[in-house]
């Protein structure tokens, strides 16, 4: 992920731990990300630096609900910040921009009118 995990906990004390080298949350590395941060989401807030992922598919925007859901049931939130202009745009496409982007992810600025065009 070449980016930073940002956990709150309860006395809102900030904290940071350098993460794996991630450029792609996609299928065959998700899982590595869910055994990274799901420790870290059971007992503290989580915000995650994606800046440096620019390529994410099902598999990675799965492993970011799983991770969600974790920290949800515990009481807990998880956010994305950072997110690069690409990563925002999927989540957007998914409709989980609402969800996991914290305000200073990347949101395209050309993602609007990308999707009132018309397919034909």
């Amino acid at each position: 992920m070449n980016g930073t995990i940002c956990t709150e906990e309860r006395t809102r004390n900030m904290e940071a731990a350098r993460s794996s080298q991630l450029t792609e949350l996609v299928r065959g590395n998700e899982q590595r990300l869910i055994d990274e941060i799901k420790p870290l989401v059971r007992f503290q807030s989580v915000s995650l630096d994606l800046a440096s992922v620019e390529r994410i598919d099902a598999a990675g925007i799965a492993a970011l609900i799983a991770l969600y859901r974790i920290a949800d049931a515990s009481g807990h939130s998880f956010r994305i910040s950072s997110a690069s202009a690409r990563v925002a745009e999927m989540l957007t496409l998914v409709g989980l921009d609402e969800i996991l982007l914290s305000h200073n992810a990347a949101l395209p600025s050309n993602s609007a009118p990308q999707l009132a065009r018309s397919a034909a």
